[in-house]
């Protein structure tokens, strides 16, 4: 029997979906854990995210199908002192934008301030270059297992969790997902399954609708402190062109609030002075970038790495978030981590 039928089966859940009808967090853990065993068929699969899209996931529904999910992955065990101080930096992706690879060079950015990094992340879907496909290109393993993952966070002090390996369940839905061609819960949930027990999180994502459901899923995880961030223009990480908003998981309460680059002395910049390319040409502005090259992409980057740094506690504010950031790509120190992660997770891999 499937576990589905401990709810009433698909045509049950779905039909309360579609009356707009809210699932308990428990039903939606039953759902997606079906889901994910295989115990599901592509219609049913199709209809139980549009249904849940259409509506909108409810906070309880990402909370019960994040803990399916977590359930279901493979695991990155850090040492205690590491997980307690180790952040992701992370988008949901699917905003169109074609911008570069903003979330990892913040990423490096923030190691080479000496915070530990568990970056979890995957090929392009909508892109031309997702995180994983711009590390490998860097020279960065990507394919490794959790012992590799932490041995890389506790050595180089950032490490990538690549998707697929940490979550293989989620090739049943995988076929269902790239028919329907649109973001679904799954968009939500894979940023925040991150398989270490990280104690801060960056999420940016491209729709704003979502970020009070996925804030009190993470809070569920554990989450000491995290930013859920949709940029203006409609990045799924903070941008330059004007207010983004952002809601705040801090000593357990939920608040919100707006940052403007400009307010921070940041020059204004829409999507186009950010756009990327193939792997190649994005690899090439990681370098350039983390070799101090000013403009807008640094500008950016230094905004996401702010953010991080002031959730993970090492700055009071963003403007002493900036001017760490800056410090980290300024010293070296940021390049440095790149190549300690290219030389660890290499060693490990063979």
């Amino acid at each position: 029997m499937s576990s589905i039928e401990l709810v009433g089966g698909w045509s049950s859940v779905i039909a309360q979906l579609v009356s707009g009808e809210h699932l308990s967090s428990a039903d939606a853990e039953v759902a997606m854990t079906a889901i994910l065993r295989g115990e599901a068929q592509p219609s049913q699969i199709a209809a139980f995210v549009i249904a849940l899209r259409a509506k909108g996931e409810s906070a309880d529904e990402l909370q019960g199908m994040l803990a399916a999910v977590i359930g279901a992955s493979g695991v990155v065990e850090l040492p205690d002192n590491i997980a307690a101080r180790a952040i992701d930096i992370v988008g949901t992706g699917g905003d169109k934008s074609h911008s570069v690879n903003i979330s990892t060079m913040a990423s490096l950015v923030v190691a080479g301030a000496g915070i530990p990094v568990c970056k979890h992340g995957n090929r392009a879907a909508s892109s031309q270059c997702g995180t994983a496909d711009v590390l490998e290109a860097l020279g960065v393993a990507i394919d490794l297992d959790g012992a590799g993952v932490a041995t890389c966070v506790t050595q180089a002090g950032m490490g990538f969790c690549f998707a697929p390996t940490f979550h293989p369940a989620f090739r049943h839905a995988g076929p269902t997902r790239k028919e329907l061609g649109v973001p679904t819960a799954f968009n939500l949930l894979g940023p925040m399954a991150n398989p270490a027990k990280v104690s801060y999180m960056v999420v940016g994502v491209g729709n704003p609708s979502s970020a009070h459901s996925m804030v009190a899923a993470i809070k569920s995880r554990g989450v000491q402190r995290a930013w859920v961030v949709h940029g203006h223009g409609g990045l799924d990480e903070l941008s330059l062109s004007g207010p983004c908003h952002v809601v705040e998981l801090r000593d357990g309460l939920i608040n919100e609030f707006s940052i403007d680059a400009k307010d921070l002395g940041l020059q204004p910049a829409d999507v186009t002075a950010v756009r990327g390319g193939d792997p190649a040409h994005n690899a090439a502005v990681v370098r350039k970038t983390l070799a101090g090259e000013k403009g807008a992409v640094r500008d950016i980057v230094l905004l996401n790495a702010a953010a991080g740094l002031v959730v993970a506690g090492l700055a009071p504010n963003m403007t002493e978030g900036l001017d760490r950031a800056a410090g980290s790509i300024d010293s070296g120190a940021a390049s440095d981590a790149l190549d300690k992660l290219i030389a660890v997770s290499s060693s490990v891999a063979r």
